[in-house]
């Protein structure tokens, strides 16, 4: 309870640094999937985050001002009728006590109790323009406001963006955290470690896939982090291969992205082997090639370094190695400048990582200037976390050399900043390709 009380707090204080106001976050709506049935429920991260309260059709209000500070909940009713059809309820009064807030209403109660809090306020904090049906209450919690003027009422007149301020406390872990995260990234490992012991050529992508969820459910994780990619041959070059169907075939490698959500944080490993388990002199050519610009990128992850850093570094080492083994022509330089490497290398070396698999967080310093390339990227701090993510995929095509057609690798860790460089969270399982052999011989 304390560290989301704690949080709280940070907030009531960056917004009286800002003059103070209201500010009202919600969490994310149940999802029918169909008549009778809904998706499972998620909450929304942002919400989570500052409550640590589980149930949909939940809102928390803070107030903050120069000389009150005070939290509120708005949350489901006490039902004994739908708690026998869909499970216990906090009720108001219970999660008051429980998730430590001053007060705490019935949800029904927004409308009644919003236009009272927001009266006489300097400044309004929501979510803007996430959601209209949230922007359209709100507008009529405001009018509510203003037909008191008479009586010399006054409704907020400023309105600020609570979500750009959450994204920045999110964005540098605490160590309650770090440690969250930890234990997904092992979890997360053991199940890949898992599915390299029980790939073999024959076997469907979905066993493989099944193989992850059994571990990451067995060691408690509540859901996949996001859905998982488990994409052999050719699939592996399909960034965001979904299908999960394809038979595993002899001389194939086998890339898998897949990672556990814990306790609400994501963990994101992507590992890539050989279905029979033994790279081909072609697989291992490139796979050393991916693997060296991992190094370079990891050796560029630290406090003090741009959040491009990383990039640039695995960057020249896959441009050089695409030029060494004939992909590309030319120079390092020539290729890197003219983006000939993009055609076997599209996307980013990384991202942020934390309750969302694609965290929150401005990836270019807040408040600075633009220069001649936009805002400065920012600097890494210890406590942000990141993945580090390079690959090579390697569509057919007539330029192409055909021992290289339809190889997709690519080697993914999660990373936490420290003072002194960086804590890879996800090291438990093996990427050097002799340890990979090893591991699925025995």
């Amino acid at each position: 309870m304390q560290v989301h009380v704690s949080r709280r707090a940070r907030l009531a204080a960056a917004m009286r640094e800002r003059g103070g106001g209201v500010a009202i976050v919600f969490t994310a709506p149940e999802k029918p999937r169909n008549r009778d049935s809904h998706y499972p429920y998620r909450w929304d991260s942002h919400f989570y985050w500052l409550t640590g309260f589980p149930e949909p059709e939940a809102a928390v209000v803070i107030i903050a001002d120069a000389d009150r500070e005070e939290s509120i909940l708005f949350c489901r009713e006490k039902n004994e009728e739908r708690e026998i059809w869909d499970g216990w309820r906090h009720g108001p009064e219970h999660a008051r006590e429980r998730f430590g807030f001053d007060r705490a209403f019935a949800f029904g109660e927004l409308d009644a109790e919003l236009p009272k809090l927001l009266a006489d306020r300097a400044a309004v904090w929501h979510a803007m323009g996430t959601d209209p049906g949230l922007d359209r209450r709100l507008r009529g919690w405001l009018d509510a406001v203003r037909a008191q003027s008479r009586a010399g009422v006054t409704a907020p007149s400023q309105a600020f963006d609570v979500l750009h301020a959450l994204d920045e406390m999110r964005l540098v872990k605490d160590a309650h955290e770090l440690d969250v995260m930890r234990r997904a990234a092992r979890i997360s490992a053991n199940a890949h470690v898992r599915a390299m012991r029980a790939t073999r050529p024959g076997r469907r992508e979905y066993e493989i896939e099944a193989e992850l969820l059994h571990e990451f459910r067995a060691n408690g994780s509540q859901f996949p982090a996001y859905g998982s990619i488990v994409a052999g041959g050719r699939n592996a070059c399909v960034l965001h291969y979904a299908e999960n169907d394809a038979l595993l075939a002899d001389g194939d490698l086998l890339l898998i992205d897949a990672g556990c959500e814990l306790d609400g944080y994501a963990s994101d490993i992507t590992r890539t082997f050989p279905v029979n388990g033994r790279f081909s002199d072609p697989q291992r050519e490139l796979y050393d090639i991916v693997l060296a610009s991992q190094h370079a990128a990891i050796e560029a992850t630290k406090a003090g370094a741009r959040f491009t850093d990383p990039h640039d570094a695995a960057v020249r080492v896959l441009a050089q190695g695409m030029i060494d083994c004939g992909l590309i022509e030319g120079t390092l330089d020539g290729a890197i400048e003219s983006g000939a490497y993009r055609r076997f290398y599209m996307h980013r070396t990384g991202h942020w990582l934390g309750m969302d698999v694609h965290d929150c967080g401005d990836y270019r310093e807040p408040g600075q200037p633009p220069g001649e390339h936009g805002r400065p990227w920012r600097v890494l701090r210890p406590g942000m976390v990141l993945t580090v993510e390079p690959g090579i995929y390697v569509r057919a095509a007539d330029d192409v050399p055909k021992a290289f057609h339809d190889i997709g690798i690519r080697i993914e860790d999660d990373a936490a900043v420290t003072a002194a460089g960086c804590e890879i969270l996800t090291c438990d399982v093996p990427k050097a390709p002799d340890a990979i052999e090893s591991l699925m011989r025995g």
